[in-house]
């Protein structure tokens, strides 16, 4: 169940409607996002703390049994052996309270998706006949 979500303005305000230990794992996965795309910008979008460049880059938001990482089709796709373990779907993965937060993982989905985003902002060269 999520938290505060519906009247959060801002990824701060987001985290402060989730019980400590949550917070502190949200905080931990926002902090791991930052570092791996610091060129990003940080918004509420979809009622989630999400990375912008180029377009949404990643969104994460907690639960009372996990916490969802949304890095889209083609991020889970890249690593979907590394995501096995845990329950996920096409553009989604949970990652449950009671288990360690893979942020190596989280940090290569990132930057994979960063090199994704920056890829769509540059156009090509114009062709000459």
């Amino acid at each position: 169940m999520k938290a505060s979500a519906p009247s959060a303005a801002t990824i701060d305000d987001y985290l402060e409607g989730f019980p400590s230990a949550v917070k502190a794992r949200l905080a931990r996965v926002r902090r791991t996002i930052h570092k791996a795309a610091p060129q990003a910008s940080e918004k509420i979008s979809y009622r989630m703390p999400t990375f912008y460049l180029n377009g949404n880059l990643v969104h994460f938001a907690g639960y009372a049994h996990h916490i969802g990482f949304y890095p889209g089709a083609a991020g889970i796709a890249a690593f979907f052996p590394a995501l096995a373990p845990y329950k996920s779907a096409k553009g989604s993965v949970q990652f449950p309270h009671d288990e360690p937060l893979p942020l190596e993982l989280i940090t290569r989905i990132v930057k994979f998706r960063v090199s994704q985003n920056l890829r769509k902002g540059v156009k090509a060269p114009p062709v000459s006949f």
